[in-house]
């Protein structure tokens, strides 16, 4: 989980940010707003396009050091490997989820259009609160946990593509210990967990330059170009054995 550095007031934005702040967000603003123009058309021998990536990032606002910015990556992360047989153990010990980080009440949006499976059903975790929706029409699920309040939504409850849906909050509920949203793509019997980056449109690559946690995997040194990228991690399923319970790890395992 992420450290935090949100203010005392449980709905607020983050505190002013550092003079560099502004040309972060500069550049984060261009990368993304290039990442939007149109691809150029396909050359007429090209069989396989790339495979679509049918949801949007979970926020209205873009991304920079007032408003959001990615933290912890899906996969094989090395906090997630010294958690692997304690928080992370039942979903095989990697991180099943993408967190951001933001400040309590950074209003959070669906990834795409679908109905409200459950709020506040901690059989998912992710406290304090938590929420399920269903896009049957995609063959996915989206989860949105650690969330400030209660959605004041209902199971069976249609919502749009980035409708408000609930706001950041933390799982520390203070406000000041890591606020951020953790965001899962699961199946619809919500029992396999996949990679966002994989189905969420988004220049990855320019938010995970920015963010307090940065981009690190662990590495299995008997095959050690596996899971290096965001791109190139495993699925997960709930209760299956551990993926990375490496022999010869890299940082070492400090047990």
């Amino acid at each position: 989980m992420l450290a935090a550095f949100a203010p005392e007031s449980d709905v607020t934005m983050l505190p002013r940010p550092h003079p560099r702040a502004a040309v972060i967000a500069g550049l984060l603003a261009t990368a993304l707003a290039m990442s939007a123009q149109p691809a150029p058309a396909a050359p007429l021998a090209q069989t396989d396009p790339p495979a679509l990536r049918p949801f949007a990032l979970p926020f209205a606002l873009p991304p920079g050091p007032d408003t959001w910015l990615m933290g912890q990556a899906y996969g094989n992360t090395t906090g997630a490997y010294r958690q692997r047989r304690t928080t992370y153990a039942a979903a095989q010990g990697i991180h099943f989820g993408a967190d951001f980080v933001a400040a309590c009440g950074v209003p959070v949006t669906a990834l795409a259009d679908g109905v409200v499976f459950a709020a506040d059903a901690m059989s998912f975790g992710s406290a304090p609160h938590n929420l399920m929706i269903d896009h049957p029409d995609l063959g996915y699920a989206s989860f949105y946990g650690h969330l400030l309040e209660r959605p004041n939504l209902a199971p069976g409850q249609a919502v749009a593509r980035g409708q408000e849906v609930a706001k950041v909050g933390d799982p520390g509920e203070t406000c000041r210990s890591r606020p951020h949203l953790h965001l899962e793509i699961r199946d619809l019997r919500h029992v396999w967990k996949y990679n966002p980056v994989t189905l969420i449109e988004a220049d990855w690559d320019t938010l995970a330059l920015v963010g307090p946690f940065g981009t690190a995997f662990q590495r299995d040194l008997d095959d050690p170009r596996r899971w290096q990228h965001l791109g190139d991690q495993p699925d997960s399923v709930i209760g299956g054995p551990l993926l990375n319970d490496f022999a010869r790890p890299w940082p070492p395992d400090v047990r």
